[in-house]
């Protein structure tokens, strides 16, 4: 399953993926992941949960998030969950990219049976209609 967790800058998305993922980690029988662009949230996250920095494997664009994220999912079993901050910083604010982006992950989700949840500092209307499904608006 694939959220897209939307709002304007400022609207709190940050501080809501903190709280989902503290419980995510209290709920879950495996692993919870949550990725970043620089390392802003190591002390607001419990030590449970596995924390990593984009900045440190050069992540930049959607391909690169999407083979970076299906490596993850590849390499551990019992991830169920994964929390990415700040999606456009990482890979780039193109809404058409976002939307195709969206469609090949949400297979990755479905086949690691893994959640995900990308923070996205967009307004809904600013945003492709194919995607609606997957949003969840601040």
């Amino acid at each position: 399953m694939v959220t897209l967790l939307i709002g304007k800058k400022g609207s709190g998305k940050t501080k809501r993926l903190i709280e989902e993922a503290n419980a995510a980690v209290e709920a879950s029988k495996g692993s919870v992941v949550v990725i970043e662009k620089g390392a802003k949230l190591t002390y607001n996250l419990t030590p449970n949960a596995r924390l990593v920095d984009t900045e440190e494997y050069s992540i930049k664009g959607y391909d690169t998030l999407y083979g970076f994220l299906s490596g993850i999912c590849a390499g551990n079993y019992d991830i169920t969950d994964i929390f990415v901050d700040s999606t456009f910083k990482i890979a780039g604010d193109d809404k058409e990219a976002l939307a195709a982006f969206v469609k090949k992950i949400n297979v990755l989700a479905d086949n690691a049976k893994t959640a995900i949840t990308f923070l996205i500092s967009a307004a809904k209307d600013d945003l492709p209609t194919d995607i609606e499904a997957t949003l969840e608006e601040l």
